[in-house]
């Protein structure tokens, strides 16, 4: 059967841009995401066993069997973590994606959002904040108070205000954003103070009483990464959108556990092409170096998958001062991903590029030919579970990935 590479990649990256996605709720994790079971935790990246996992990913992977009562302390959660009786499997195997660690399991909260065009979800967990928190690996009872919290309060009343405003459009809002200095990866401040501002008279109307009114504002105005988490699970709504399209050497995902860097091609199905993750290049926290770094982890990159992230970062300039580098950095950092990409996208545009739209749609053909990777910025997690984040920083996948991810392809059609 002969296959037209280029139609399906039109095909593909056109379905990936047309996908509308509107936040529509959030639910417990066991009642929404397809799969999902009471001995099963969802983790970042691709598959990975107990253990290869790096020291982040086994604390939240503790924090979580702690948070869900199978375990009373960190020796029981990682007896039974060993033990064979919990599954472990990556978030973008259940439609889902969540922020380093990326653990999520049967109890906690979870953002919905809907492919509105398509008609796929995808969902994500909510965002605890900056410092010692579950996605960086930390399971202490403060971290643990705080997801009670976000689960049992916050939760329930960001659902109703949500169903009260009738959604968010978040590709709208994403929009927005990148005209206000936003990258949708690392720098969020616009998004999520946007995001806020359309929740708040929602909140006032919802919730219980006006004290925990004020906790929930306050929770997200002075959480700078609030709206990452619904706006990653609206790029793998939009990335989802454009896997499966026969034919296509189009990248549909692209995400870190913390020992492995995979990718996922919309033409080869589920098959993960995989390579060791590394280290970022970056500043640091004082006090840290990157002797103290873990390899790069998380699924926030399915944002430059979607077209934002480092591939918008000439829209963010401000964000050099927090990866390292100039303005002109952040420009020649998105001018080279046009270079591996099938198309501009048409909703996402860059101010300071005469508003072009943001380069989408990575191509391993295009990858391969130029003997470029893909940019990512990414926070940087200490090696060790619970000391958090310790700074932030770009990375790029092996060249290796899409090399074997192209052998497959022309073994798969053919050619």
């Amino acid at each position: 059967m002969k296959i037209d590479i280029d139609q399906a990649n039109t095909t593909a990256v056109t379905r990936m841009i047309e996908a509308r996605t509107v936040l529509v709720g959030l639910g417990k994790a066991r009642d929404v995401i397809p799969g999902m079971r009471e001995n099963l935790l969802l983790h970042a990246g691709p598959p990975i066993t107990w253990e290869r996992m790096s020291g982040p990913m086994r604390g939240a992977i503790i924090g979580a069997l702690i948070f869900e009562g199978r375990a009373n302390d960190a020796e029981e959660a990682e007896a039974l973590a060993q033990s064979g009786e919990i599954d472990f499997e990556p978030c973008h195997h259940h439609g889902a994606v969540g922020p380093m660690a990326g653990v999520t399991s049967p109890s906690m909260m979870v953002y919905i959002v809907e492919n509105q065009t398509h008609g796929n979800c995808a969902f994500s967990n909510l965002n605890e904040g900056y410092g010692k928190v579950l996605r960086y690996g930390a399971y202490q009872e403060d971290v643990q108070q705080r997801l009670r919290w976000m689960n049992e309060t916050m939760g329930p009343v960001l659902h109703d205000a949500i169903t009260e405003a009738g959604g968010m459009d978040i590709r709208a809002l994403l929009a927005e954003a990148l005209h206000m200095g936003d990258e949708g990866h690392n720098r969020n401040k616009a998004g999520s103070l946007l995001y806020t501002k359309n929740l708040a008279p929602h909140v006032v109307k919802v919730a219980p009483n006006s004290e925990v009114t004020a906790e929930i504002l306050k929770f997200l105005g002075d959480n700078a990464l609030s709206v990452l988490n619904p706006v990653m699970a609206a790029c793998k709504a939009m990335a989802d959108a454009a896997h499966g399209i026969e034919g296509s050497t189009l990248v549909s995902t692209m995400a870190r556990n913390g020992t492995d860097f995979g990718i996922r091609v919309s033409g080869l199905g589920d098959r993960w092409f995989t390579a060791p993750a590394q280290i970022p290049d970056g500043l640091f926290f004082p006090g840290f170096t990157a002797a103290d770094a873990n390899p790069d982890i998380g699924d926030s990159t399915i944002t430059e998958t979607a077209g934002i992230g480092a591939f918008a970062m000439a829209a963010a300039p401000a964000i050099v001062t927090f990866v390292s580098g100039k303005p002109k950095d952040a420009i020649n950092a998105t001018l080279e991903m046009y270079e591996i990409t099938l198309a501009e996208h048409k909703s996402f545009t860059i101010p300071q590029l005469d508003f072009r739209g943001t380069p989408t749609g990575i191509d391993i053909r295009k990858a391969v030919e130029t003997g470029i990777t893909p940019r990512v910025n990414t926070g940087i997690a200490h090696k060790n579970a619970g000391v958090g984040q310790v700074g932030a920083g770009l990375v790029r996948p092996s060249m290796q990935i899409f090399e074997e991810a192209l052998v497959a392809f022309a073994e798969q059609y053919g050619f």
